[in-house]
């Protein structure tokens, strides 16, 4: 006999018998923070780099350390994992509010109704497709072991690794009672099936809960155990949960000192999952996830066709992951490598030579017309206008994602929209009233001056010197910044970006938003110091920026939270 419950007796069921008893219910994206010292809820800008002139870092400052929701992305690789499944259900969950243009921090990640739902629905379908594989998600044979052993060996196995911790003897026996009652209505696969559900929605598996070990006498700090600090690693590095070998070293508390996790660090960051960690990065710290969007008037364009828009993304993507795990990878060479990834088509459009075929391939580029990353279709097809350039979307893009600044909102009755098309003035003739007008030109001097400097550019991303028949000029200039003055055209504006110590603590700071889910605070000032040091220290190398983030006192440490004083 096949039994299920509907959606509303599936939530009543698992609500009954997995939360009751639980306090991780409704908004819980702020609870367990240990913040009471932090002034807030890490709602500061951290535009600077936080690290003061004389501090002092004797005391254990970790900050304050959030519940965090599994996002997207986060639920996707975990339940691949887990599972082995690759249908990528939460695809089809609400888009995350992002703060600070990260779609993982824990304070915009909110729970509603229909997410609530969702779970429900993906939980029973993944359930579904994986017991039609018994034989790879139950580690016994029932038949030969008897139903009852075996159904506690894979509770105590498949529960560890989807809450991450071995299960408490309450966890057992709310998850020993799901299966009890599939088992009762109608067999054993239906037993297993209902606990993959139930442990799918349970709040254990969406959420990352820690509460670190018991403190010393007097401790308002404590590290993390051995399995929290696992699934912190695993979150960090593959943005899933741990594997065999981080249970492993968790079950024998061998990730309670630096060198530990250090080599777990060395040995997780060969994996491809890294790779995919950091190409997920990029896509939010970029924009790139919106280059899906990039539409072209084919009146104005006439070479560009949107089968380029995916060329141009491999191009990106392609680059960003050479010049991190096989090139230089430091922050300058985002800028300044005179080089890049294309195939016969996307080197035809640029009029580049080289490719012959569909496979895209490293390519030299002349550095009079291309290098590094701004000088790419995709970016340059981003920061633009459907018909026209847009310098004000460039520099902008270059003063908020490259250097952190935080730009004021423009006056509330200002009507913002580009100046008309001309068939004969340039676009930096068009765009003079920035530069004239009192009430654009304090904040478009922010901005117009560096994106103008793009103008060889135009909006689809090609090469030009001249615009209506006029020479392009591509004199710009970064005013308020570390990186003062005057230069011209792509190459200049790469080598001012390549030597600004702001653009390279934007990298920092922005690394340290992504990988800790929060805003930094003045709380953070030591943890800052520590990774800033040692990422100059490596050449300013990405990888060595992702390994000093697990060294911080921010990621081995968590406030103390005494026994009901979670809030």
């Amino acid at each position: 006999m096949s039994w299920s419950l509907s959606p509303r007796g599936r939530v009543g069921a698992i609500a009954a018998i997995v939360l009751a008893g639980t306090s991780c219910t409704g908004n819980i994206g702020d609870r367990l923070s240990g913040s009471t010292s932090s002034g807030g809820t890490g709602s500061g800008s951290g535009s600077g780099s936080g690290t003061g002139g004389n501090l002092a870092c004797n005391a254990l400052q970790p900050g304050p350390s959030f519940v965090r929701r599994l996002n997207r992305f986060e639920y996707n690789n975990t339940v691949r994992d887990l599972l082995g499944d690759t249908s990528q259900p939460a695809d089809d969950f609400p888009t995350e509010e992002k703060r600070n243009g990260f779609d993982n921090d824990a304070i915009a990640l909110q729970i509603s109704p229909t997410l609530v739902e969702q779970y429900l629905n993906a939980a029973e379908k993944l359930a579904i497709t994986a017991v039609a594989n018994m034989a790879a998600l139950v580690p016994c044979n029932p038949v030969t072991v008897g139903e009852d052993a075996c159904a506690n060996t894979f509770i105590a196995a498949f529960g560890a690794k989807a809450f991450r911790h071995p299960l408490s003897a309450d966890e057992s026996a709310r998850l020993r009672g799901v299966y009890d009652a599939g088992r009762k209505i109608a067999d054993f696969k239906t037993g297993v099936q209902l606990v993959v559900e139930t442990a799918l929605q349970s709040p254990q598996f969406l959420y990352r809960v820690e509460f670190g070990a018991a403190p010393g006498a007097g401790e308002q700090v404590v590290k993390l155990t051995s399995w929290e600090m696992a699934a912190r690693l695993s979150y960090l590095l593959w943005q899933s949960m741990p594997d065999d070998q981080l249970r492993a070293a968790a079950e024998q508390d061998q990730l309670t000192t630096k060198s530990a996790i250090v080599a777990q660090v060395d040995r997780m960051i060969q994996d491809p999952k890294a790779r995919s960690v950091v190409a997920h990065f990029h896509d939010l710290w970029l924009h790139l996830d919106q280059f899906d969007a990039i539409e072209k008037d084919a009146k104005v364009f006439t070479t560009f066709t949107p089968a380029l828009v995916p060329l141009m993304s491999e191009e990106t993507h392609r680059f960003l992951d050479h010049l991190i795990w096989d090139g230089e990878g430091d922050v300058a060479s985002l800028f300044t490598a005179p080089y890049s990834f294309m195939n016969a088509q996307l080197a035809s459009y640029y009029g580049v030579t080289g490719p012959t075929g569909s496979a895209f391939v490293k390519v030299t580029l002349d550095p009079k017309q291309r290098l590094g990353l701004l000088t790419q279709g995709g970016m340059l097809s981003m920061l633009a206008k459907a018909n026209q350039t847009a310098p004000v979307q460039r520099g902008k893009f270059i003063r908020e994602q490259l250097f952190c600044a935080q730009l004021p909102p423009p006056p509330p009755n200002i009507m913002i929209k580009p100046p008309d098309l001309s068939p004969t003035l340039s676009t930096r003739e068009r765009f003079a009233a920035h530069r004239t007008e009192a009430s654009c030109s304090a904040c478009h001097q922010l901005m117009d001056p560096i994106g103008l400097t793009l103008e060889n550019y135009d909006g689809a991303g090609l090469f030009r010197t001249t615009e209506n028949g006029k020479p392009i000029d591509v004199s710009g200039e970064i005013v308020n910044s570390d990186v003062p003055g005057t230069f011209d055209g792509a190459a200049g504006l790469a080598g001012k970006l390549a030597e600004s110590p702001s653009v390279k603590v934007c990298v920092a700071r922005s690394w340290f938003r992504y990988a800790y889910g929060r805003t930094e605070l003045p709380a953070d000032a030591c943890t800052l110091a520590t990774v800033d040091q040692k990422f100059k220290d490596s050449g300013f190398k990405v990888r060595d920026l992702v390994m000093a983030l697990t060294q911080t006192d921010a990621f081995l440490y968590r406030p103390y939270i005494a026994p009901g004083g979670a809030q």
